[in-house]
C-alpha cells in the first residue's frame, strides 16, 4: 500500500525537498514519514496536511476493512 503522505505529495509536484522545507523538517523525515518509520507529531501531522491542502484524515486516517 503506498503511503498517503507520499502519493498526495506526489499528486500535488512536490518534491521532498520541498515538502520539507515548508514544514520546517528535513527530507530525511519526510522519507521516513512516507516509508511509516516515523510518528510525527500531531503538530507536524498538521503542518503536512496544511501545505498539502488536505484534512488530517485524507493522510493519516487508517479505514479498518475488516
Amino acid at each position: 500500500m503506498i503511503n498517503r503522505v507520499k502519493l498526495t505529495r506526489m499528486e500535488r509536484g512536490i518534491t521532498q525537498q520541498q515538502l520539507a522545507a515548508r514544514t520546517g523538517i528535513t527530507r530525511q523525515t519526510i522519507g521516513l514519514i512516507e516509508k511509516g518509520q516515523y510518528n510525527p507529531t500531531l503538530q507536524l501531522c498538521i503542518k503536512i496536511a496544511k501545505v498539502l491542502e488536505v484534512t488530517l484524515d485524507d493522510l493519516f486516517w487508517e479505514e479498518n476493512n475488516s
